[in-house]
């Protein structure tokens, strides 16, 4: 299902919708991720040799044409306050969908807004048939760990594309069935 395709999903005070990962509003909330994530991990490459540096650079980088799902939150307002994406890996990874760019605003955090994102993604990926959900995040980012394992991720051994990047953190979930309607 497209972007323009799937349907807005309310919840209390948000509401959750699949688009283009194209979307503007989408883009600008990876940006604003990139900008508040980018300083933990400075330097953190300084020591590497510049060709592993920018094979580690191409596998934390997403190509758009793998990216089946792009997901934000909006508020009340109609301000996009979350982001999250799925993106499949190929073949190696039959029946898996990778998380991808996980990101709410600062003003929107603690609220629910990542789990609403998670659980849409969960939801998504059952649609299209995965098995599980994998993702990659690094030990600079203990909030987003704890947000995994507090909604049923395990920690899996790191997996390829980051195969080099010592300092990744992998999980995984089974994606529940869905019941047919």
């Amino acid at each position: 299902m497209s972007g323009a395709d799937a349907p807005a999903v309310p919840s209390a005070e948000w509401l959750v919708e699949q688009v283009e990962w194209t979307d503007p509003r989408a883009h600008a909330l990876r940006d604003a991720m990139d900008a508040e994530i980018g300083p933990r991990y400075a330097g953190r490459l300084d020591d590497v040799p510049q060709d592993v540096a920018e094979r580690i650079g191409a596998a934390l980088s997403v190509a758009p044409e793998t990216i089946v799902a792009t997901v934000i939150v909006t508020n009340a307002e109609g301000e996009a306050v979350g982001h999250a994406a799925l993106r499949d890996l190929g073949a190696e990874f039959a029946g898996s969908l990778e998380v991808k760019r996980v990101y709410v605003a600062p003003d929107a955090r603690g609220s629910g807004v990542s789990r609403l994102l998670m659980a849409e993604l969960e939801r998504i990926a059952a649609d299209l048939g995965a098995q599980r959900l994998i993702l990659q995040t690094g030990d600079r980012q203990p909030e987003a760990v704890a947000l995994y394992e507090r909604i049923g991720y395990t920690r899996i051994p790191i997996y390829p594309p980051y195969l080099e990047i010592a300092f990744s953190q992998c999980f995984e979930k089974p994606v529940a069935r869905r019941a047919a309607a």
